[in-house]
């Protein structure tokens, strides 16, 4: 069996970096007519594909998935419409293959400059969301890379449902098919193959739960962008409006809580705290939210806080569960963010400018915001059409990483008849 997936997944990235090099030269009008006919290809296939997730989400439920992971299991007709909106999004993005910057002469006559070019072959993993798929594919093509997606065993027929309608569309296009392939295995060996084919794949993508992204970065012999967890903050400062406070920190933790960028750490100024904690905690109990707050929370909240451990602070929850905690200004509250956040998003409630900038400047995050739910660290939300994942790494691509961030540049020089004496 371990054989017979080696054979597979070579085969898989022969295709694939074949895919790359017909991919590499293609115009920007070729790659936006094969994301158009991928449009309409997923447009002619909902029911099928939203019948297929609907066997996952079952199957799910009888392997007693989680809440979290059911939600980001589930795709439903808003859902579907959301995927189709991003893949439009794609198309109208500008290619940022070959372009051109820094164009400049030097003494001896030549121009030297910079050219955009595609990675080559994406290798991405992830778990849960089928949505990834679609939003993958039409970045890598967009870019110009080919892509080899292997998505969780929960999600496999929702999988191969939309990943039969790309390849439609990229053979009506007159693409090849394995621009985008879909491993059709959940035997947990291909992902050992995949992370470790250096000849074929250029860059590996994890997006999931931490175990997974730990043992990609632990393993992969291939360069990673990653991001282990999303511990994000909101701190609620001594000078906030709190007409904005309530609805920002309630929105970045009950929007959606299996999602990377929820809050899982409040973090409220001592100077405001017995005003803005009771009014926040009333808001947070009709969405059953659980409170673990430290011993100045306790005191303000009483019995409908539990005490937090050192552990919550570190916690990326994924549920209706908020750690909270007291500070007593925006040097701890930055301190805090910085030893026990995983560099994500994080963000300030303050009407005081010279503490926002403060704010921006010193917290070591990914994304970093003043007055917004963390909520937005998200590539749609950024303008980038849809994102292969967020990044916490600070060489290569950092926060959602969209077209720019599957790309790389490579110098050109500009000659005419010059030589170097």
């Amino acid at each position: 069996m371990q054989d017979s997936i080696e054979q597979y997944m070579q085969t898989v990235g022969i295709q694939a970096r074949q895919a790359a090099g017909a991919l590499a030269g293609a115009t920007t009008l070729v790659k936006n007519n094969a994301l158009s006919a991928i449009y309409t290809a997923l447009e002619n296939s909902e029911p099928q594909i939203l019948a297929a997730n609907q066997i996952d989400m079952t199957k799910g439920r009888d392997n007693n998935l989680d809440s979290a992971l059911l939600d980001r299991l589930e795709l439903n007709p808003t859902r579907f419409k959301g995927m189709l909106q991003g893949l439009k999004d794609v198309i109208g993005l500008v290619d940022p293959i070959g372009e051109i910057t820094d164009l400049a002469f030097r003494p001896t006559g030549i121009q030297i400059g910079k050219m955009r070019v595609p990675l080559g072959v994406v290798g991405m993993i992830y778990e849960s969301r089928p949505n990834v798929t679609l939003e993958a594919a039409s970045l890598a093509l967009k870019s110009g890379n080919a892509i080899i997606l292997r998505g969780g065993s929960e999600a496999l027929n929702s999988n191969q449902a939309i990943a039969q309608a790309i390849q439609h569309g990229l053979k009506a296009a007159g693409l090849p098919e394995t621009c985008v392939q879909v491993i059709n295995t959940s035997d947990r060996a291909a992902v050992g193959q995949l992370i470790t084919m250096s000849e074929y794949v250029d860059v590996i993508v994890p997006r999931g739960g931490k175990g997974l992204i730990e043992r990609i970065s632990n393993e992969a012999t291939i360069p990673v962008i990653k991001h282990l967890d999303g511990n994000c903050h909101v701190f609620v400062e001594a000078q906030a409006d709190l007409h904005k406070a309530l609805p920002i920190a309630l929105n970045a933790k009950t929007h959606r809580y299996g999602v990377c960028n929820a809050m899982e750490t409040l973090l409220v100024d001592e100077n405001i705290a017995e005003e803005f904690l009771p009014r926040i905690a009333e808001l947070y109990a009709e969405k059953q939210v659980e409170l673990r707050g430290c011993i100045k929370v306790q005191k303000i909240l009483g019995n409908i806080v539990k005490p937090a451990s050192e552990e919550d602070w570190y916690e990326e929850y994924l549920g209706p569960i908020l750690a909270v905690k007291i500070v007593t200004g925006i040097e701890e509250a930055i301190q805090h963010i910085n030893k026990y956040g995983s560099h994500h998003t994080d963000a300030i409630i303050t009407e005081n400018f010279s503490l926002a900038r403060q704010f921006l400047t010193r917290v070591d995050s990914s994304s970093v915001m003043v007055n917004a739910s963390t909520r937005f660290a998200d590539g749609f939300e950024y303008g980038l059409g849809a994102e292969i994942g967020i990044s916490t790494d600070k060489i290569h691509a950092r926060g959602p990483v969209g077209l720019e961030g599957l790309t790389s540049q490579k110098w050109i020089v500009l000659g005419d008849g010059q030589i170097r004496h």
